[in-house]
Parts: C-alpha cells; structure tokens; sequence
C-alpha cells in the first residue's frame, strides 16, 4: 500500500485492489471516502487544508462519525464494508450508529451523498428479500 498524508487527512492507493481512498478529519469529525486516481494524483502534502478538503469529498463517502457538540455525538455507516475498502484506517466512532433506513432517506435526500445512492438502493433491496 502507498500513502499520502497531511494535517488532517490520509489517502492511500492498495494496488493489489487498484483502490484508492483515504479519511480525513477535524475537530468533532472524521469521513472516509472512496477516491478516484485523479483526486489521488491531486493530494500532496503542502496543498491548502481546504482543497484536500474539497477534492476528497468528490469521491464517495463511505463512513463519518461526528461529534460537533451541536447535538449528540452519531456516526452514519454510508456503506457497509468501509472496514474491507480502509482496513488501512483508524476509524473514529461514538457508537450512536443511524439506522439502515435514516441512512437511506438521507442518500437519497442529500445531494453531497448522490455517489451511494446506487449502492444503498441496491442493500435495501437485499435487506426487502430477507424480510
């Protein structure tokens, strides 16, 4: 595995998977994304913390857990196997996970998580089955 990092963030390209992704934190909140090459290929540490910001939320968002103090402390699991795509990370968590179908409305509302929208549609079918 090859990283790159800087304050506050970390990308990393698996080749044996050819996958690219990385996390990136603040105060109160930590995300994880899935990356493409060219927002890789755009991270070099020196680069102004608001365009690392900005390029890696371009990618799709796979987990965040945010403790702001604006509310309670919460995390949102966007996709299920972030561990398996980022065994690589160090993931932060409040243990208050959002349930599968507040998760879902929020994809499917939010503009910013329109990247997983093909992928929760597809786990909630798989979870209808099973019902």
């Amino acid at each position: 595995m090859e990283f790159k990092k800087g304050y506050g963030w970390k990308a990393c390209y698996d080749e044996e998977r050819n996958l690219y992704t990385a996390e990136r934190s603040g105060v109160g909140s930590y995300h994880l994304y899935e990356i493409t090459k060219d927002i890789y290929d755009q991270l070099e540490n020196g680069v102004s913390d608001d365009k690392v910001y900005k390029v890696i939320t371009e990618g799709r968002h796979l987990y965040m857990d945010v403790d702001d103090r604006c509310g309670p402390p919460y995390t949102v699991v966007l996709d299920d196997d972030f561990e398996k795509l980022c065994p690589w990370a160090n993931v932060v968590s409040s243990g208050k996970v959002w349930p599968d179908e507040l998760t879902d409305a929020a994809v499917e509302i939010f503009e910013s998580e329109k990247n997983n929208r093909e992928q929760r549609r597809k786990k909630h079918e798989e979870r209808e089955v099973k019902n």
